[in-house]
């Protein structure tokens, strides 16, 4: 049964063979890949080194790097098996307010069309209120058909299609309750319900 766990050097193993399912290069939102720096994170050292900083990376009283901002990661596992990784972003900078969001998320490719994405961005959005944030920005690539899916299904409202830097990006926003719902499927439920 998947759940959502904070990153631990424990699943080194199991990381490092989804990211060896990946393309050489291949850019994995929401797993911190950028907080890499020089480890090498096929050596334990160097990957407990990068596991530490995810976890810091959402403590407020520590400073983050330029163009950074506090983000909580999680691994998306099955029991002692990674198979993806999810962030929320506490606040956006102008970069992430153009193309980024507040959530990203990637599922190694073996572990696609199960539904895990949309299961852990409906975990996850839970957990926005406790940081003080009712709306959430969600931004996809304009053909990812899976991604769109996956917030649409979570309430996700399409803002606009835009080209930025890194290509051409659908921008969704989600509207939260107090608890974290979206409001758009708390009002569809109810419109159902009737």
């Amino acid at each position: 049964m998947a759940e959502l766990i904070a990153p631990t050097e424990r699943l080194h193993s199991s990381w490092l063979a989804a990211r060896d399912e990946w393309q050489p290069g291949a850019h994995q939102d929401g797993a911190g890949l950028r907080l890499v720096g020089d480890d090498d994170l096929d050596s334990p050292e160097g990957f407990a080194s990068w596991v530490e900083r995810l976890r810091q990376q959402s403590d407020r009283s520590l400073p983050v790097g330029e163009g950074r901002v506090h983000a909580t990661h999680w691994w998306i596992v099955d029991g002692e098996t990674y198979l993806g990784a999810i962030d929320l972003r506490h606040y956006l900078n102008a970069f992430l307010l153009e193309g980024g969001g507040n959530i990203g998320y990637s599922v190694r490719p073996s572990a696609r069309r199960r539904g895990l994405a949309t299961w852990a961005l409906g975990a996850v959005l839970l957990k926005a209120p406790a940081l003080g944030l009712d709306r959430i920005l969600l931004t996809c690539d304009d053909g990812n058909v899976g991604s769109a899916r996956t917030i649409e299904s979570n309430g996700g409202v399409l803002e606009d299609v835009r080209s930025i830097e890194t290509g051409v990006k659908r921008r969704y926003w989600i509207t939260l309750d107090h608890a974290g719902r979206s409001h758009s499927l708390v009002a569809a439920t109810r419109t159902i319900a009737s």
